[in-house]
């Protein structure tokens, strides 16, 4: 019988005035219990609205229904059909916005927790599971993918099943993009994202890592060395700057700078590893993005007292998911929001000392539809800080359109694909995820992986050898 509770099962965490001084993960998942009560919560729609809202087609009702009768080995292979990252999809997925949006439940009260649910799922079977590796016949024929981020593991696990002969070009001497340099340890575990990898060299796809392609190697030359299709999925890791007097003072980073040297330098752990990061007493946060959460919640973490997110809109346009503002604000963070930097002031030997700020109030919406922030005059205000972030979006990395002719690319460098394939200008190339969106979420990236596959799949298929 459904369970009418118009509720979610809460999901247990940490309290937060104990996670804010550790990268333990925050929340601490369903119990068996839980999770088979949370199922009984789904009413398996004969039309499956969820199903739709999932980038990668994830049959939803079906592995809720086998949570709900305790058979969770086969939830998981329900799951594994079409995702390949369970157990990160089920943590940093925006459900809220994606199949929990659609789901019936939540047009009287709370849509059923389906990724809490999706995370049990995949986090029981790591425990008690033992993986299957069905590799299909060999088609001999080899693929290239650059990046080794959601896009590449998914687009490489998905051509790997299909039989084909997959090696992944990393930039980094560690496998996983985004996942490993850009979520933090309390979001994102890495032991159980470097697991998820495991999952997919299983299925017979070679990782090679420090390899920077448009440097060791060009998309001309991987074509040359007889792969016969390419994925990008490099990522956007070209972080964008305010334009603003002071950035160029010690004790500014780029967000992708400041939590690369978090996460996959491991510098919460210093002096363990040998990645220093100076922080301070007090810190600016600029951005409102996911991206600028986990920075703020990164610098509490390492011992800062005062942590401002400062944005120039309301908290209504704050475009971060709101269980991180809602974690954020539970752990302390301090949000400055209608305020706008207008330069960044300095000490005499270099360091920064503060952030000037002008209040801003919305005026007419501007052209994604959001109200314009326009300053206040007169306003000018300082706060002291010893660290800026700015976390203000990031763009793709110019080196592969350089050194690949004929890759057509947006003006700001995300490369341009044909929308239903993932195919981009030039032939056998394909490209998804950040590479040609600028940064989005990792669910976004992995369906574009998915879509390439399909892809590629069927132009080797179809080319004559």
């Amino acid at each position: 019988m459904a369970n009418m509770s118009l509720n979610k099962v809460k999901m247990p965490e940490q309290e937060p005035n104990t996670r804010n001084k550790n990268f333990l993960e925050v929340a601490l998942g369903y119990t068996e219990e839980m999770a088979r009560e949370e199922a009984t919560r789904c009413l398996n729609c004969k039309n499956r609205p969820c199903v739709s809202g999932c980038p990668v087609n994830v049959k939803i009702p079906d592995f809720i229904a086998l949570v709900a009768e305790g058979k969770f080995e086969e939830a998981y292979d329900k799951i594994r059909e079409t995702n390949s990252l369970p157990a990160i999809c089920g943590r940093v997925c925006p459900q809220e916005s994606q199949c929990e949006s659609l789901c019936v439940r939540g047009k009287k009260g709370e849509s059923v927790g389906i990724g809490r649910l999706e995370r049990y799922v995949a986090d029981w079977f790591m425990a008690n599971g033992k993986p299957k590796v069905d590799r299909p016949a060999k088609v001999n024929k080899k693929v290239a993918v650059v990046g080794s981020g959601p896009a590449g593991l998914t687009c490489a696990g998905d051509l790997a099943k299909l039989g084909y002969d997959v090696t992944i070009f990393e930039a980094f001497h560690v496998p996983g993009g985004v996942l490993m340099y850009g979520i933090p340890e309390f979001r994102l575990p890495k032991t159980l994202v470097q697991k998820e990898i495991e999952n997919v060299k299983a299925l017979g796809v070679e990782i090679k890592t420090n390899m920077v392609i448009g440097k060791v190697l060009s998309l001309d030359e991987l074509m040359e060395e007889g792969y016969e299709a390419v994925f990008v999925g490099s990522g956007a890791g070209l972080p964008s700057f305010l334009g603003i007097p002071g950035e160029n003072l010690n004790g500014v980073y780029s967000a992708n700078e400041f939590l690369t040297r978090v996460n996959l330098m491991k510098a919460y752990k210093f002096p363990e590893y040998d990645t220093p990061i100076k922080v301070g007493k007090n810190v600016a946060v600029v951005g409102g993005g996911n991206v600028a959460m986990d920075a703020a919640r990164s610098a509490k973490r390492l011992g800062a007292e005062n942590v401002y997110i400062i944005y120039r809109r309301s908290e209504a346009e704050l475009p971060a998911r709101l269980e991180e503002v809602h974690h954020a604000k539970e752990e302390g963070i301090i949000f400055k929001l209608l305020n706008n930097p207008k330069q960044i002031i300095g000490t005499e030997d270099g360091w920064v000392k503060g952030i000037e700020c002008l209040e801003m109030e919305l005026g007419e919406p501007d052209s994604s539809g959001r109200r314009r922030p326009v300053p206040k005059e007169g306003s000018e205000h300082v706060i002291d800080v010893e660290t800026v972030i700015i976390a203000i979006g990031q763009t793709p990395n110019p080196l592969i359109k350089s050194t690949t002719p004929g890759l057509a690319t947006q003006k700001w460098g995300g490369i341009i694909v044909e929308e239903e394939t993932g195919a981009t200008s030039k032939k056998g190339v394909y490209a998804g995820g950040d590479a040609v969106t600028g940064a989005a979420t990792v669910i976004l990236a992995m369906g574009a992986g998915k879509k390439a596959a399909k892809a590629i799949d069927q132009y080797l298929k179809s080319k004559k050898d």
